[in-house]
């Protein structure tokens, strides 16, 4: 009953952090925490995990899970660390009493949908081991949430800042946006990015028309990027700006695709040093 109850409480809770690397525990939960917070909304917590013993799968992938006991342990044992990390950061303070971690191992695809399904906001990390990479790509493109991503040393708290969104008109971008919008709503500043605008002004005059039909206050800037990758010129902009969030509509071409061609959503992930909030 009472991880019926764990359950429960998770799978409607506003926010919640996702849980499949003990290293990224405590940088998941902070900023789950402050994004609740930010929303005057509910947080939870889950730890997912793939376990063979409630897989169906191919020999293939059974036997890459087994492989996986001698580097990072047992389901069992994973689940153990991830506890831990989070009993810990429980401790640090007495609010936190109220809040328990959910846990669900087997197949990960059903786990991932299971624990966010009715989440608006996934806090999840895009690196560690297996789990947390296959996590991610199954709330980005199979849940089609909006996932916040945290930053790979420190966080530094102050989440909003002051988010900044990287601009182009584009559906993706839109929907990441609209999905932001409660979160976007509660930042002490915004400013929407438009790189390499066209002639036309149509990246700024789209950009001010969906903070206007949102009803968001935030500021539209043009910039350059001067012969340097898109990606790169954002986060410049982003560290000029003192920005503490970046916002983004993400993989425009799909997974796989951008992964060949080293697309924008691609560098960033493997170069911002903020928050990345983005919604596929």
């Amino acid at each position: 009953m009472f991880a019926d109850h764990v359950r429960e409480l998770t799978v409607h809770a506003d926010v919640i952090a996702l849980l499949p690397d003990p290293p990224t525990v405590r940088l998941c939960l902070d900023i789950a925490e402050d994004a609740a917070r930010a929303i005057q909304g509910t947080m939870a917590a889950a730890h997912v995990g793939a376990d063979p013993q409630g897989m169906f799968a191919s020999a293939e992938e059974m036997d890459l899970q087994m492989l996986r006991t001698r580097d990072e342990g047992s389901p069992l044992q994973r689940l153990e660390r991830v506890a831990r990390a989070f009993e810990d950061w429980k401790r640090d303070r007495p609010d936190r009493a109220d809040l328990f971690l959910d846990d669900c191992r087997g197949d990960l695809d059903r786990c991932v949908t299971a624990e966010c399904h009715d989440t608006a906001l996934v806090v999840a990390p895009c690196h560690g081991n297996m789990d947390a990479r296959d996590a991610f790509h199954d709330v980005l493109f199979n849940e089609r949430k909006l996932v916040l991503v945290p930053p790979p040393a420190a966080y530094d708290g102050n989440l909003l800042g002051h988010v900044v969104i990287g601009w182009k008109p584009h559906d993706h971008a839109q929907r990441a946006v609209v999905a932001a919008r409660r979160w976007l709503a509660a930042a002490d500043r915004v400013t929407v990015v438009c790189v390499d605008d066209k002639s036309d002004r149509r990246y700024q005059f789209t950009a001010r028309e969906l903070l206007n039909q949102l009803g968001l206050k935030g500021d539209v800037v043009a910039i350059n990027s001067k012969n340097r990758l898109v990606g790169e010129a954002i986060l410049e902009f982003a560290r000029s700006a003192k920005a503490t969030c970046l916002l983004i509509g993400a993989f425009k071409h799909g997974y796989f695709l951008e992964l060949l061609l080293g697309r924008v959503t691609r560098y960033l992930l493997t170069h911002a040093t903020l928050p990345l909030m983005m919604k596929h």
